[in-house]
Protein backbone atom coordinates (compact mmCIF):
# COMPACT_ATOMS: atom_id res chain seq x y z
CA UNK A 1 0.00 0.00 0.00
CA UNK A 2 1.37 3.79 -0.63
CA UNK A 3 0.09 6.31 1.34
CA UNK A 4 0.46 9.79 -0.33
CA UNK A 5 0.47 13.41 1.13
CA UNK A 6 -1.43 15.80 -1.14
CA UNK A 7 -2.79 19.18 -0.84
CA UNK A 8 -6.34 17.82 -1.24
CA UNK A 9 -5.88 15.21 1.86
CA UNK A 10 -4.25 12.05 2.92
CA UNK A 11 -4.49 9.19 0.28
CA UNK A 12 -4.01 5.32 -0.08
CA UNK A 13 -3.26 3.40 -3.07
CA UNK A 14 -4.14 0.23 -2.62
CA UNK A 15 -3.76 -2.09 -6.10
CA UNK A 16 -5.88 0.63 -8.53
CA UNK A 17 -8.00 1.82 -5.78
CA UNK A 18 -7.52 4.85 -3.90
CA UNK A 19 -8.83 6.88 -0.87
CA UNK A 20 -9.43 9.84 0.61
CA UNK A 21 -8.66 9.58 4.15
CA UNK A 22 -10.54 12.00 5.92
CA UNK A 23 -10.13 13.17 9.55
CA UNK A 24 -6.74 12.17 9.45
CA UNK A 25 -3.68 13.62 10.78
CA UNK A 26 -0.76 12.72 8.82
CA UNK A 27 1.80 13.00 12.48
CA UNK A 28 -0.66 10.92 13.98
CA UNK A 29 -1.28 8.45 11.23
CA UNK A 30 2.18 7.41 10.59
CA UNK A 31 3.09 7.40 14.16
CA UNK A 32 1.20 3.94 14.46
CA UNK A 33 2.62 0.99 15.25
CA UNK A 34 -0.12 -0.76 13.63
CA UNK A 35 -0.36 1.35 10.55
CA UNK A 36 -0.39 -1.72 8.03
CA UNK A 37 -3.45 -3.25 9.77
CA UNK A 38 -5.52 -0.06 10.15
CA UNK A 39 -4.77 0.81 6.47
CA UNK A 40 -5.90 -2.61 5.21
CA UNK A 41 -8.64 -2.30 7.33
CA UNK A 42 -9.94 0.69 5.36
CA UNK A 43 -9.43 -0.68 1.71
CA UNK A 44 -11.84 -3.57 2.91
CA UNK A 45 -14.09 -1.68 4.51
CA UNK A 46 -14.07 1.71 2.12
CA UNK A 47 -15.51 2.73 -0.74
CA UNK A 48 -12.65 3.76 -3.26
CA UNK A 49 -12.61 7.22 -5.26
CA UNK A 50 -11.07 7.92 -8.71
CA UNK A 51 -8.46 10.31 -9.64
CA UNK A 52 -7.32 11.61 -6.06
CA UNK A 53 -3.63 11.74 -6.56
CA UNK A 54 -2.78 13.97 -9.77
CA UNK A 55 -0.74 17.43 -8.56
CA UNK A 56 -0.14 18.81 -5.50
CA UNK A 57 1.65 15.95 -4.07
CA UNK A 58 3.50 17.24 -1.38
CA UNK A 59 6.57 15.83 0.33
CA UNK A 60 5.36 12.72 2.70
CA UNK A 61 6.84 14.13 6.44
CA UNK A 62 5.06 16.38 9.01
CA UNK A 63 7.15 16.89 12.16
CA UNK A 64 9.33 14.64 11.87
CA UNK A 65 13.26 15.05 11.42
CA UNK A 66 15.05 13.63 8.95
CA UNK A 67 18.42 11.73 9.51
CA UNK A 68 20.85 10.22 7.37
CA UNK A 69 23.62 6.76 7.79
CA UNK A 70 26.74 7.47 6.08
CA UNK A 71 29.29 5.21 5.06
CA UNK A 72 27.03 2.21 4.63
CA UNK A 73 28.20 0.63 1.55
CA UNK A 74 31.75 -0.33 0.60
CA UNK A 75 32.09 1.95 -2.50
CA UNK A 76 30.66 5.00 -0.28
CA UNK A 77 33.99 3.51 2.18
CA UNK A 78 36.33 3.75 -0.71
CA UNK A 79 34.57 7.12 -2.09
CA UNK A 80 34.85 9.00 0.43
CA UNK A 81 38.28 8.02 1.21
CA UNK A 82 39.93 9.24 -1.73
CA UNK A 83 37.71 12.10 -1.70
CA UNK A 84 39.57 13.13 1.92
CA UNK A 85 43.25 11.73 1.59
CA UNK A 86 44.68 15.10 0.53
CA UNK A 87 43.14 16.85 3.85
CA UNK A 88 44.58 13.92 5.89
CA UNK A 89 40.76 12.65 6.63
CA UNK A 90 40.63 9.07 4.63
CA UNK A 91 41.43 7.08 7.85
CA UNK A 92 38.05 8.79 9.43
CA UNK A 93 35.75 6.53 7.22
CA UNK A 94 38.01 3.31 7.21
CA UNK A 95 37.64 3.03 10.61
CA UNK A 96 33.83 3.75 10.46
CA UNK A 97 33.01 1.27 7.81
CA UNK A 98 34.42 -1.41 10.12
CA UNK A 99 33.49 -0.06 13.69
CA UNK A 100 30.88 -1.08 15.90
CA UNK A 101 28.93 2.48 16.30
CA UNK A 102 27.38 3.27 12.89
CA UNK A 103 27.96 7.06 11.80
CA UNK A 104 24.81 9.00 12.37
CA UNK A 105 24.05 12.74 11.20
CA UNK A 106 20.99 14.80 10.91
CA UNK A 107 19.87 15.84 7.45
CA UNK A 108 17.52 18.73 8.42
CA UNK A 109 13.28 19.31 9.73
CA UNK A 110 10.56 19.32 7.17
CA UNK A 111 11.02 22.41 5.85
CA UNK A 112 14.63 22.09 4.77
CA UNK A 113 12.87 19.04 2.70
CA UNK A 114 11.26 19.12 -1.14
CA UNK A 115 9.24 16.73 -2.57
CA UNK A 116 8.64 14.82 -6.00
CA UNK A 117 8.90 16.71 -8.58
CA UNK A 118 10.35 19.75 -6.80
CA UNK A 119 13.80 21.51 -7.06
CA UNK A 120 16.86 20.41 -4.82
CA UNK A 121 19.31 22.89 -4.23
CA UNK A 122 23.29 22.92 -4.14
CA UNK A 123 25.32 25.58 -2.40
CA UNK A 124 26.61 28.46 -3.97
CA UNK A 125 30.18 27.28 -1.84
CA UNK A 126 30.87 24.24 -3.09
CA UNK A 127 32.13 23.11 -6.73
CA UNK A 128 31.60 19.82 -6.36
CA UNK A 129 28.00 18.45 -6.17
CA UNK A 130 25.90 14.72 -6.14
CA UNK A 131 22.34 13.46 -5.70
CA UNK A 132 23.10 10.58 -3.27
CA UNK A 133 19.72 8.21 -4.25
CA UNK A 134 18.58 6.60 -0.58
CA UNK A 135 16.42 3.75 0.22
CA UNK A 136 14.70 5.80 3.20
CA UNK A 137 13.21 4.10 6.62
CA UNK A 138 10.32 5.60 8.01
CA UNK A 139 10.07 5.43 11.67
CA UNK A 140 7.71 5.22 14.46
CA UNK A 141 8.40 7.03 17.67
CA UNK A 142 8.50 3.84 19.22
CA UNK A 143 11.88 2.84 16.49
CA UNK A 144 9.18 0.50 14.67
CA UNK A 145 10.13 0.55 10.57
CA UNK A 146 6.13 0.97 9.61
CA UNK A 147 7.49 2.21 5.71
CA UNK A 148 9.56 3.32 2.92
CA UNK A 149 9.96 5.88 0.83
CA UNK A 150 12.78 7.52 -1.64
CA UNK A 151 15.28 9.96 -0.71
CA UNK A 152 17.57 11.95 -2.15
CA UNK A 153 21.20 13.13 0.55
CA UNK A 154 22.27 15.78 -1.89
CA UNK A 155 25.99 16.47 -0.65
CA UNK A 156 28.46 18.97 -1.56
CA UNK A 157 31.83 17.13 -1.89
CA UNK A 158 34.18 19.85 -2.29
CA UNK A 159 33.16 20.48 1.39
CA UNK A 160 33.02 17.38 3.01
CA UNK A 161 36.50 16.44 0.96
CA UNK A 162 37.94 19.25 2.72
CA UNK A 163 37.78 18.81 5.96
CA UNK A 164 35.44 15.70 7.36
CA UNK A 165 34.35 18.20 10.21
CA UNK A 166 32.84 20.41 7.35
CA UNK A 167 30.04 17.22 7.36
CA UNK A 168 26.99 19.49 8.77
CA UNK A 169 27.41 22.32 6.25
CA UNK A 170 27.99 19.54 3.07
CA UNK A 171 24.81 17.78 4.15
CA UNK A 172 22.46 19.86 6.16
CA UNK A 173 21.32 22.81 4.20
CA UNK A 174 17.93 24.41 2.00
CA UNK A 175 16.53 21.89 0.10
CA UNK A 176 19.01 19.88 0.80
CA UNK A 177 17.35 17.01 1.02
CA UNK A 178 13.91 15.27 -1.64
CA UNK A 179 11.46 12.54 -0.30
CA UNK A 180 8.96 11.01 -1.68
CA UNK A 181 6.65 10.71 -3.80
CA UNK A 182 4.66 8.28 -1.48
CA UNK A 183 5.59 5.84 1.98
CA UNK A 184 5.24 2.48 0.98
CA UNK A 185 3.67 0.83 4.09
CA UNK A 186 4.11 -2.91 4.30
CA UNK A 187 4.18 -5.74 6.92
CA UNK A 188 6.89 -7.37 5.57
CA UNK A 189 10.59 -6.96 4.96
CA UNK A 190 11.95 -5.36 1.71
CA UNK A 191 13.04 -8.27 -0.92
CA UNK A 192 16.58 -8.60 -0.65
CA UNK A 193 16.86 -8.35 -4.24
CA UNK A 194 15.68 -4.65 -4.00
CA UNK A 195 17.42 -2.24 -5.88
CA UNK A 196 17.86 1.37 -5.89
CA UNK A 197 18.96 3.15 -9.10
CA UNK A 198 19.37 6.87 -10.20
CA UNK A 199 19.24 8.82 -13.39
CA UNK A 200 21.20 12.13 -14.17
CA UNK A 201 19.36 14.19 -17.37
CA UNK A 202 21.13 17.61 -18.64
CA UNK A 203 18.89 17.87 -21.71
CA UNK A 204 20.24 14.24 -22.17
CA UNK A 205 21.04 10.84 -19.85
CA UNK A 206 24.72 11.60 -18.65
CA UNK A 207 24.59 9.30 -15.75
CA UNK A 208 22.81 6.61 -14.70
CA UNK A 209 23.85 3.97 -11.51
CA UNK A 210 22.28 0.89 -9.45
CA UNK A 211 23.01 -0.91 -6.51
CA UNK A 212 21.10 -4.16 -4.16
CA UNK A 213 20.15 -2.91 -0.61
CA UNK A 214 21.86 -6.34 -0.08
CA UNK A 215 24.95 -4.48 -0.18
CA UNK A 216 24.65 -2.40 3.16
CA UNK A 217 26.60 -3.65 5.33
CA UNK A 218 24.46 -2.66 8.70
CA UNK A 219 21.12 -4.33 9.22
CA UNK A 220 17.80 -1.43 9.55
CA UNK A 221 17.33 -2.67 13.36
CA UNK A 222 20.85 -1.86 14.21
CA UNK A 223 21.17 1.50 12.22
CA UNK A 224 17.55 2.28 14.48
CA UNK A 225 18.68 1.09 17.64
CA UNK A 226 21.58 3.13 17.55
CA UNK A 227 19.21 6.22 16.05
CA UNK A 228 16.61 5.76 19.38
CA UNK A 229 19.78 4.76 21.80
CA UNK A 230 19.88 8.52 23.36
CA UNK A 231 17.32 10.05 21.43
CA UNK A 232 13.29 10.10 20.99
CA UNK A 233 11.46 10.84 18.25
CA UNK A 234 7.98 11.77 19.35
CA UNK A 235 6.42 12.00 16.09
CA UNK A 236 8.54 9.46 14.62
CA UNK A 237 11.35 10.60 12.00
CA UNK A 238 13.04 9.14 8.70
CA UNK A 239 16.37 7.56 8.12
Amino acid sequence: MKLYKTSRGIVLAHNNDQFLLENEDWDTLINDDNLYSKLFGITQNSKPQTVLIENGVLPPIGRQEIWAAGVTYYRSKVGRQEESKDAGGGDFYARVYEAKRPELFFKGPAHRAVGHGDNVRIRKDSTWDVPEPELTLVITGSGKIIGYTIGNDMSSRSIEGENPLYLPQAKCYDKSAAIGPCIFVTDKPLPEDTSISVEIHRGKKVFEGKTGINQIKRSFHELVDYLFMETTFPQGCLL
